[in-house]
C-alpha cells in the first residue's frame, strides 16, 4: 500500500482565527453536497486545509486524500498483519500526513519519505485507547488516549514526528474513576498558540490545560454532565486563548439536553452550563465559526447540525441529517463527515 507523498502533502493544514470578525447576516440554513461515498465505512477524523484540500482515516485500514485540483479522490487501505485498522484521528504540517488507530496495539503512522505509511509509534496495552491527535506546528504534536495507568495517555513530538514520547503520570494530573475520553470526532484537543486543552468525559468531565505545549499540564473541573461511561464532553473549541465552547452528554440518550453544552471566557478555569435543557441533545463535535468573533458556532452529531450567533447561548437546529464530525475551509463553507460519506456544508 502506497499513496504518492505529493499528493498527500501538497499543502499545509496550518489555518487561524482571526480576532476581526466580519459583519453579516447571521446562518438561516445549510445546504448539503455528498462529495465522498463508501457504505462500508465510519468517518470521526478529516483535517481540512485553506486549498481546499481534505485528509481522512477511518475504519477497515482506509484513509485518503481529496485534491480539490483535479477534484479527485486518493484512497488506500493501511494493513498490519492481521488486525483491523480503526483510524479516528487524523492530521497534516507542512511536511507529513498522520493517523493514529485506536485500539491494542495503537499505531501512529507518518509518510516516509517513499510515499509509505511508516509506524512511528507503536503502544501495546490491554487498556490501550487513543482518541485525537493534533499538532501545535511542523514540528510538535499531541495524542491523546485512555489511561493505561493513573493519568490519561498523552505523547508527544518535538521532532515532526520522527519520535513519540509518552508522558510520565508523575508529570499529569491524576485521573479519577471511571475517567477517559472519546474518539468519536478528532476533537476533543484544542489549541490556539502554545495553549493545549484536553477534555475528558465518562464517571467526570474535566479539562487538562497545558499553557506551554506539553511541558506542563492542570486540570479544570466542569459541570457537564458525567457519571456514566458514556457521558461527558465529546468535543471542545477554543476561539482564541480565553473563549472556549464544549459540547457532548450522552449518545445513548441523544435527545437529553441537560448540562451537554458549557462556555468559557477565562481560557477554560471555569465553564458555564448554557442552553440548559433546550436543543441541541448529545453532539459529537463543535467547531467555532472562523473571523466571527468568537459569536458563531456549529455542532454535529449523528442526529443533526445546529447552529448558534450567540456565543453558543441558544440554537437553532438546520438539518436532520447527521455526521459525526466537522471542520471549516472558511466562515461559509465546512466538510463534515459521517457514516458512509463526507459533504461539504454551505452554510447560508
Amino acid at each position: 500500500m502506497r499513496i504518492v507523498l505529493g499528493f498527500l502533502l501538497f499543502t499545509t493544514i496550518f489555518s487561524c482565527k482571526t480576532d476581526d470578525p466580519k459583519t453579516t447576516k447571521t446562518v438561516d440554513s445549510v445546504v448539503i453536497e455528498t462529495i465522498f461515498k463508501d457504505s462500508l465505512l465510519s468517518i470521526r477524523a478529516i483535517d481540512v486545509a485553506s486549498d481546499k484540500s481534505i485528509a481522512f482515516a477511518a475504519n477497515n485500514g482506509m484513509f485518503g486524500l481529496y485534491n480539490p485540483l483535479t477534484d479527485q479522490w486518493g484512497t488506500a487501505k493501511q494493513t498490519y498483519d492481521t488486525l483491523d485498522l480503526q483510524f479516528r484521528a487524523v492530521a497534516r504540517t507542512v511536511n507529513d500526513f498522520f493517523m493514529l488507530s485506536v485500539e491494542n496495539p495503537a499505531l501512529l503512522y507518518k509518510t516516509g519519505e517513499t510515499g509509505a505509511m511508516e509506524v512511528v509509534y507503536k503502544e501495546a496495552h490491554e487498556k490501550v485507547f487513543y482518541d485525537a491527535l493534533a499538532f501545535w506546528n511542523a514540528k510538535e504534536g499531541i495524542a491523546i488516549g485512555d489511561p493505561t495507568d493513573s493519568c490519561m495517555s498523552i505523547i508527544i513530538t518535538r521532532d515532526g514526528g520522527e519520535t513519540w514520547t509518552k508522558i510520565t503520570c508523575d508529570q499529569l494530573p491524576k485521573i479519577k474513576e471511571g475517567e477517559a475520553a472519546f474518539a468519536a470526532s478528532n476533537s476533543n484537543i484544542a489549541i490556539v498558540g502554545d495553549n493545549t486543552w484536553i477534555a475528558t468525559g465518562g464517571k467526570t468531565s474535566r479539562i487538562l490545560f497545558s499553557p506551554n505545549k506539553g511541558a506542563s499540564w492542570e486540570i479544570f473541573e466542569t459541570p457537564m454532565v458525567n457519571g456514566e461511561a458514556t457521558t461527558g464532553i465529546y468535543s471542545i473549541d477554543f476561539y482564541d486563548a480565553k473563549n472556549g465552547f464544549a459540547i457532548g452528554g450522552d449518545y445513548t440518550q441523544p435527545d437529553r439536553t441537560t448540562a451537554n453544552k458549557m462556555k468559557t471566557s477565562d481560557g477554560g478555569r471555569t465553564w458555564q452550563i448554557v442552553a440548559d435543557g433546550k436543543e441541541p441533545g448529545y453532539r459529537s463535535c463543535v467547531q467555532y465559526v472562523p473571523n466571527k468573533g468568537g459569536k458563531e458556532l456549529v455542532a454535529v452529531g449523528f442526529k443533526g447540525i445546529d447552529y448558534s450567533s450567540d456565543s453558543g447561548n441558544s440554537w437553532k437546529h438546520l438539518s436532520d441529517e447527521g455526521f459525526y464530525t466537522i471542520r471549516f475551509l472558511n466562515d461559509s463553507t465546512a466538510y463534515a463527515a459521517g457514516q458512509g460519506r463526507i459533504s461539504r456544508l454551505n452554510f447560508r
